[in-house]
């Protein structure tokens, strides 16, 4: 089936990510990380809202409590409310990392937040793989790579998703539901190079994971055994992240980049920077709130 792509907004965001569907507010809140800023938008209206930082915020979660927990360039902070400032949470392990700052990240079912990390120079295999628990307890699960991403968890919390961005492979594991320990680490999909990297992506209430491929032009559907069983075209090549948002979860958002296309490269991809919207068959999933 064809999907029928619309620009939600034209935003022509530098590094747009982290788009969250907030229910209640039923809001889209989105980053771009390249200018420090948090959006909040609203698809009915069209209105953007902006908050600008001192500080890249690289994806964020919304709070059981209210407000925000964003994961910035050196740690963690809550954000109260809207027209708070942050407020360091947990301890700030990059402050003296000049490299290395917060990327994506995702919320469990049971409150906990996952959040991977990317080495900005590409000068080491040293980003990571987070989990901060309700009490900020930080701690690491995973390293060794250059840029983590796509972190997702299925509806029941038993399987998740993430990628290590430039080897072109998605993750997968098993996880404990109670403890949160990841176990059965697999390879779910390996792209070819040169294709598209997996960058964000969520699962749906059918436990498929929808892949934003940056680079490669397309949103793509990945069943539980690996296989792409969709895909949607878009008219830009650097989609970066997947949400499904509005009433009934069945419109996906996709944000996109403008950073690092030539001025030939942004002539011939106007929309560079927009998110994009489609309907889909199978809904995704409600944001978990994080505990703390």
């Amino acid at each position: 089936m064809t999907q029928k792509v619309n620009v939600a907004l034209d935003a022509r965001a530098e590094l747009g990510e982290g788009p969250r569907w907030h229910a209640q507010e039923r809001r889209l809140y989105w980053v771009d990380i390249a200018r420090n800023a948090l959006h909040r938008f609203d698809p009915v209206s069209g209105a953007d809202e902006v908050r600008v930082f001192a500080a890249p915020v690289g994806c964020f979660a919304f709070r059981a409590r209210g407000g925000l927990l964003l994961a910035m360039k050196d740690g963690l902070a809550t954000l109260e409310n809207w027209e708070a400032e942050p407020v360091p949470f947990g301890p700030q392990l990059f402050a003296n990392r000049p490299d290395l700052r917060f990327n994506d990240g995702r919320t469990d079912p049971a409150g906990r937040f996952w959040a991977g990390t990317v080495d900005m120079a590409k000068s080491a295999h040293d980003a990571a793989l987070y989990r901060l628990d309700a009490d900020a307890t930080i701690a690491e699960i995973e390293g060794g790579m250059l840029t983590c991403n796509g972190a997702a968890f299925s509806a029941d919390g038993r399987q998740f998703r993430h990628a290590d961005t430039p080897t072109h492979a998605l993750r997968g594991y098993d996880v404990d539901p109670a403890t949160g320990a990841l176990s059965a680490r697999r390879t779910v999909h390996q792209f070819e190079m040169g294709t598209g990297r997996p960058d964000g992506g969520s699962f749906d209430a059918e436990g498929f994971y929808w892949s934003a491929l940056f680079d490669g032009s397309r949103v793509v559907r990945i069943a539980p055994d690996g296989t792409v069983v969709e895909t949607v075209h878009l008219p830009v090549t650097r989609p970066t992240m997947i949400v499904f948002g509005d009433e009934d979860l069945r419109t996906a958002y996709v944000t996109t980049a403008r950073t690092g296309l030539s001025d030939d490269a942004l002539a011939a991809q106007p929309l560079a920077g927009a998110i994009f919207s489609f309907r889909v068959e199978v809904p995704g999933l409600s944001e978990w709130p994080f505990a703390g």
